[in-house]
């Protein structure tokens, strides 16, 4: 019997959830069970941490908490208050916090109070408190007028009150107090006085000069934002930016095609191209073009057009029927795109690239491929990508035990991970900009943002499969499994000190995803020269950083093999600041890996009718 699509095991009228395998050491024990071994061995295998005798009940956990999630984004409400309930003990049992907070408190009223005063008496004087440098909410004049002056700086001084509050408790760890200010520092921008019509003097100034037209326009955007929400549409706007006419629009060609992913071969644009073909593999929580978005800035285009001979995955939007697809499907898939791409151009190393999610996946391959003396990868290069999860950042809130046994809770009612719930959570980790400044520029201020490929690119989101987003939770966030060697591939395990191939790295200073400090860790795992570079920009927007770009910069340096480590820090203070584009810099490495100039590559692997496949952008792609 098949399990591939198969949703339930039923065994005398008992429905019996699939619960992911985690990839620890303790499965064997488990396995050992006597209860477990009563059962079939297809029925063991497939029912792990689940009891014999409450396979009905768990029935029931996954309709209540799945109809919970809906409410909630998939935020579990568990583990939150579990976390804010550890943070009140500890807090109470401190009494020196106590007396600081309270020495804090009364401080910043005395400043508050005597600010205010001279400003009432002078008619101006200097805030007692500033905003931080990547706050914009209270730069316009208007807020410098009192009331409005008292206001901002009380809202800013209750908000730095309460990261006190919530940090440098006694006996609570780091990551628990990160985890408790975040939620509430979310709280805090959620009543920020920019948010409201009465306290805001910004929207005040506008509802008075166009007599409340803009509160007006604001209704319809809402009501249009809500439309388009309810049935699918995209964002407005974003019909503009139609893949294969607006964007990816790189010529090239699907020269292979499973049920997981299609491999798209770009055409060459020179007369010579470098020996060694190069193989992107994207996330697949986004659609891969965001590596090849409009003419300017598309990283696929720069890289044909410098001689390159280009593949690129484009993942399977992934439905309820993909339910079961693992991390192993995935791997798998990363094997048959090198075989694929060794058919076209045969006898060549291959220059591998991953991008996030995507570069994860591929350093678990090359990591394999290691182990099992595969040497088909001449260069590995990862772009915003951790291979160790001990310190995630902010997203670490996203990752507990409590918040992936929810989500799972989640997928298994639907088979999958949904996009909104996905961009939910990443809307949080910035939630002043991309949540609330938003809500006061189009539904206070009644403006429309314009619409540009990035953002349409961004609201083009993809869906997890159940099996295969569980087990990446807990193998590589929870575990932290690929960096201490026990993520086990093919029964056996790997480890990323034996890729031997060169590395480019990049990183971004702003990433809230993949914080360069967490990135910078694959120093202290391999055991190969790494050529690391941190370049200024966010997640998407420091790698969509084509040489021409204003305001753009970055850091590079090159670690050989066998020298010693450099702290994350102490290596920021050294590396030199270059200006521009880290793009060119990624050329001339790979140029200095190169074996050469050859004639380019046929366009589809020989002996396979290509006809039968399409033009890119191919067909995955359009999947919503």
């Amino acid at each position: 019997m098949s399990w591939a699509k198969k949703k339930d095991v039923v065994q005398a009228d008992k429905v019996l959830p699939f619960q992911p395998q985690r990839n620890t050491a303790g499965d064997a024990a488990k396995h050992s069970d006597p209860a477990r071994q009563s059962l079939p061995p297809e029925l063991s295998l497939r029912c792990d941490h689940v009891r014999p005798d409450n396979y009905s009940t768990e029935s029931m956990d996954h309709a209540f908490k799945a109809y919970l999630a809906r409410f909630t984004q998939g935020v579990t409400p568990f583990g939150l208050s579990s976390l804010f309930f550890n943070w009140w003990v500890h807090l109470a049992g401190s009494p020196a916090k106590h007396v600081q907070l309270m020495e804090k408190a009364q401080r910043k009223a005395a400043q508050l109070a005597i600010t205010t005063s001279q400003q009432m008496l002078k008619g101006d004087a200097d805030p007692c408190i500033l905003p931080l440098g990547h706050d914009k909410r209270f730069d316009a004049p208007e807020w410098q007028n009192w009331p409005f002056s008292l206001i901002y700086q009380n809202f800013l001084l209750t908000q730095q009150w309460w990261y006190s509050a919530t940090n440098d408790i006694d006996g609570m760890s780091r990551r628990d107090e990160q985890a408790v200010s975040f939620v509430t520092r979310q709280i805090l921008d959620m009543m920020s006085p920019a948010n409201s019509i009465w306290t805001n003097p910004e929207v005040i100034a506008k509802t008075i000069h166009e007599g409340g037209a803009n509160l007006i326009r604001g209704a319809q955007n809402m009501i249009e934002d809500w439309e388009h929400a309810v049935s699918g549409k995209p964002p407005v706007g974003a019909e503009d930016y139609l893949p294969g006419r607006d964007v990816a629009v790189t010529p090239g060609k699907v020269v292979h095609r499973s049920h997981l992913f299609e491999l798209i071969q770009y055409a060459p644009q020179t007369d010579t191209v470098a020996a060694e073909p190069i193989l992107i593999v994207p996330a697949w929580i986004m659609k891969y073009y965001i590596l090849d978005l409009s003419s300017h800035n598309s990283f696929v285009r720069y890289l044909v057009e410098q001689g390159h001979t280009v593949f690129m995955i484009s993942w399977r939007n992934p439905d309820a029927d993909d339910r079961d697809l693992g991390m192993a499907d995935y791997l798998e898939a990363v094997g048959q795109a090198l075989d694929a791409v060794g058919e076209v151009v045969p006898d060549a190393p291959i220059n591998a690239v991953g991008y996030c999610l995507g570069g994860t996946l591929l350093a678990t391959k090359a990591a394999q491929m290691a182990r099992d003396h595969d040497d088909r990868l001449k260069t590995m290069s990862l772009l915003a990508t951790q291979v160790d999860f001990k310190d995630p950042g902010e997203l670490q809130l996203f990752i507990s035990e409590s918040e992936v046994s929810f989500l799972e809770h989640t997928m298994w009612d639907q088979g999958y991970l949904d996009t909104k719930q996905m961009a939910g959570a990443f809307q949080l980790l910035r939630s002043t900009d991309l949540i609330w400044s938003r809500y006061v520029h189009e539904y206070l201020m009644g403006g429309r943002q314009g619409m540009f490929d990035l953002m349409a690119w961004n609201a083009d989101a993809t869906r997890m499969p159940y099996k295969m987003h569980s087990e990446y939770l807990r193998s590589f966030y929870l575990d932290n499994a690929l960096s201490q060697g026990q993520y086990e591939v093919g029964g056996k395990p790997v480890a990323i000190t034996d890729i031997s191939a060169p590395v480019f790295c990049v990183s971004t200073t702003g990433d809230h995803v993949a914080p360069w400090q967490s990135v910078y860790k694959l120093h202290l795992l391999s055991d190969t020269d790494i050529t690391f570079v941190l370049t200024s920009g966010g997640h998407n927007a420091g790698i969509v950083s084509e040489p021409g770009h204003k305001g753009r910069s970055y850091q590079l340096t090159t670690t050989p093999h066998g020298m010693n480590y450099v702290a994350p820090e102490d290596w920021r203070a050294q590396a030199p600041l270059k200006d521009g584009s880290w793009w060119p810099e990624f050329v001339t490495w790979l140029g200095a890996q190169s074996s050469g100039k050859v004639k380019p590559p046929a366009m589809g692997r020989a002996g396979v009718d290509t006809t039968a496949l399409v033009d890119a952008p191919g067909t995955y792609v359009f999947q919503r």
